[in-house]
């Protein structure tokens, strides 16, 4: 059983109404976050942009589960979903995935660890991957 299954199984991604609207939505709403996190690294306020980098990056991703008729439960299982939908069949680089995995457990430890503080390097790689993703997710939803 693949990982995706184990997430179908366990409700984590769930069937759902195929939207376009929703999916236009959620498209723009990731380029919200990249510009916020943009505003929030001119501040110098790495882990604000490191988060906000993330969300972007995640409302890109959400934006295929709802064109196909999905929703997510889980960060995990969203990247499942596009690793076996879009990328094993090659309509999306693996890189997507693996930059939406990097920063989803950045962004873990930007919350919840009391020793970790987002730097420089980390913003500015985190609004250019983000950028990256944007721009290969839209793509895909033309």
């Amino acid at each position: 059983m693949s990982e995706l299954d184990n997430c179908l199984k366990q409700g984590l991604i769930r069937k759902a109404i195929p939207s376009k609207e929703k999916a236009a939505k959620s498209i723009d709403k990731a380029r919200k976050w990249l510009d916020e996190a943009k505003k929030n690294r001119k501040f110098e306020l790495f882990d604000s942009c490191l988060v906000s980098a993330y969300s972007a990056m995640f409302h890109a991703a959400r934006s295929l589960l709802f064109r196909d008729g999905f929703r997510e439960k889980s960060h995990y299982c969203l990247a499942r979903y596009l690793e076996e939908k879009y990328v094993d069949p090659g309509k999306l680089e693996r890189t997507v995935v693996d930059l939406l995995d990097r920063f989803r457990e950045l962004r873990h430890e930007d919350l919840y660890e009391l020793d970790f503080s987002a730097i420089e390097e980390d913003a500015d790689e985190a609004i250019q991957n983000a950028e990256t993703v944007i721009t290969s997710i839209a793509k895909l939803l033309q």
